[in-house]
């Protein structure tokens, strides 16, 4: 495969999303290579039935090896669902010389990231927030600055080992190397989100078919990561249910004619829907489908404002609105309805809502200009250049690096 091609796998529980790319100096992606199958085998982020799910990835990774005419070998990986857990960390660290190395960040980071996991936890980001040396605090970069001690902020995000093993394998069995994992959330964050609003304070909801990832960033770093179970699905399976339909032409019904609002909608517009069981199939009022997929629409909304105030905003709208000045971005498969900010912005007391579609791509723009590429594009964006595992130096590099620190302070000495 070409060395400067990135390709990413979204392994989603409704389908599973092949992207290859080239990141370009102009900080774009061209996009040459897009590959997709319906998911079998995942359900919330996890791996039901590992045979279905390596053909369904073979199928997307085919399309997507031919349309990019290359051959793939190695690749990011998506991470999601309920065993995702996040904290803040913090840890100190004395400068040597009085000037912020290289060392010295790594060695505080160490530190910071330096807690106790559960045996079945893996650990799967180390984010840095801020740094502060001696009493200034907020900075972004230490390197070269001067002082005495250093703390690091850090955010750190780990999933459930096993879990992961578990699509790690199946990944593998198609004869491809995962180079990376990128927690969900983050990946459609960089895919989607500019500095300006991270800045600002803003909230991701990465609404999927199985799982709602939520993302809170604010004063540019983010501090918050978390993995609701209930997401598009669940409105899936309300017109399965309320119209005795197979829950395949429910979701079809639901992306061509699923809305959130009446409006636009003539009073005798009608669809065909399937029934179960070999009965006929039967016309529907189209807005019908309105009164039983927004009720559950504001509450899964309901619910990540739920999560939100669990930061320490309960009761208090106006204090929510202050920290994510930039408001709510919602993203992902689910985010492809008609009349979901309106709702939103209902739910979330009148904040700035808006729906995040991948930018600053070109290629094939127009196959992915939709809220439901957005983890898999920002995974060929997002580069864990972090202290996560798998990106720290080997223990044996720390320790030759610590003696050798040690042997300066030797010399120094005499």
């Amino acid at each position: 495969m070409e060395s400067d091609y990135t390709v990413g796998i979204d392994i989603g529980s409704h389908k599973i999303v092949v992207l290859i790319g080239e990141l370009l100096d102009n900080e774009k992606i061209n996009i040459v290579g897009i590959g997709e199958s319906y998911s079998k085998g995942v359900d919330k982020g996890a791996v039901t039935d590992l045979d279905s799910v390596v053909i369904a990835i073979k199928k997307a990774l085919k399309r997507a090896e031919e349309m990019a005419n290359c051959q793939v070998s190695s690749v990011s990986l998506s991470i999601s669902g309920s065993h995702i857990e996040s904290l803040n960390e913090s840890g100190t660290w004395a400068i040597d010389d009085h000037e912020v190395t290289g060392f010295d960040i790594e060695s505080v980071i160490h530190n910071a990231r330096s807690i106790k996991l559960r045996d079945d936890q893996r650990l799967l980001h180390v984010i840095p927030q801020e740094y502060s040396i001696d009493s200034q605090s907020g900075i972004n970069n230490p390197l070269g600055l001067s002082g005495i001690k250093l703390k690091a902020d850090v955010h750190l995000i780990t999933c459930h080992n096993d879990l992961v093993k578990n699509l790690e394998k199946a990944v593998e069995r198609c004869d491809l190397q995962v180079d990376q994992l990128t927690f969900s959330g983050v990946a459609s964050s960089a895919a989607i989100l500019s500095q300006d609003e991270k800045e600002l304070g803003v909230c991701v909801v990465d609404m999927g078919c199985g799982t709602m990832d939520i993302s809170v960033y604010l004063a540019g770093a983010l501090r918050h990561s978390g993995v609701l179970d209930y997401a598009g699905n669940s409105v899936t399976n309300d017109i399965a249910i309320a119209f005795s339909t197979p829950p395949t032409s429910a979701e079809e019904v639901k992306i061509k004619y699923g809305s959130l609002s009446r409006e636009g909608i003539s009073s005798d517009e009608t669809i065909e829907l399937p029934s179960v069981g070999g009965r006929a199939s039967r016309s529907l009022e189209r807005h019908t489908l309105v009164d039983v997929i927004e009720p559950r629409y504001s509450e899964l909304l309901g619910l990540v404002k739920k999560e939100i105030y669990k930061l320490g905003f309960a009761n208090d709208p106006e204090g929510l609105k202050q920290q994510l000045a930039a408001g709510i971005v919602i993203t992902g498969g689910g985010a492809q309805i008609r009349g979901l900010v309106e709702v939103a912005e209902q739910v979330f007391d009148n904040m700035q809502v808006r729906i995040g579609i991948p930018e600053n791509v070109q290629g094939l723009v127009d196959d992915i200009a939709s809220p439901a590429y957005s983890t898999a594009l920002g995974l060929l964006r997002y580069k864990n250049d972090e202290f996560s595992e798998g990106q720290e130096e080997p223990n044996e590099n720390r320790f030759s690096l610590f003696l050798n620190k040690i042997k300066s302070w030797v010399k120094k000495e005499y």
